[in-house]
């Protein structure tokens, strides 16, 4: 399994970026998707997750309302869509595969396939 992540960028606080994750190869299935995100010196912490069949849909409680997360068949794509952003979003982006269920899909050890991470910067 491949992910490739892409979209990251710099921009200023309140504007938004897309970073998207795509699988090549294969449909993404019956996996669970998600984003995670690091910042230096962090852990590796939660920010969304989705089931490609449907009837998953988590987020972080410091990104509800601000970040969507979304998936495009016909793209074999998931993109998660940042508003609003702020300096503390600041981070590597990466997107993982698994078969994460409601209480697991925060935690990273429910992924077993992650894509290299898409850098964002959100200056003040």
């Amino acid at each position: 399994v491949q992910l490739q992540a892409s979209g990251g960028g710099l921009v200023q606080a309140g504007a938004s970026l897309r970073v998207s994750c795509v699988r090549s190869g294969r449909t993404f299935s019956s996996y669970t998707i998600a984003w995670f995100r690091q910042a230096p010196g962090k852990e590796r912490t939660f920010v969304a997750a989705i089931r490609w069949s449907g009837g998953l849909i988590m987020y972080a409680d410091s990104v509800k309302g601000r970040f969507t997360i979304s998936r495009d068949y016909a793209k074999n794509t998931v993109s998660l869509q940042m508003n609003s952003l702020k300096p503390e979003d600041t981070a590597v982006y990466y997107c993982a595969t698994g078969h994460a269920i409601t209480s697991t899909a925060m935690r990273p050890q429910a992924y077993d396939s992650w894509g290299q991470g898409t850098q964002v910067t959100v200056s003040s």
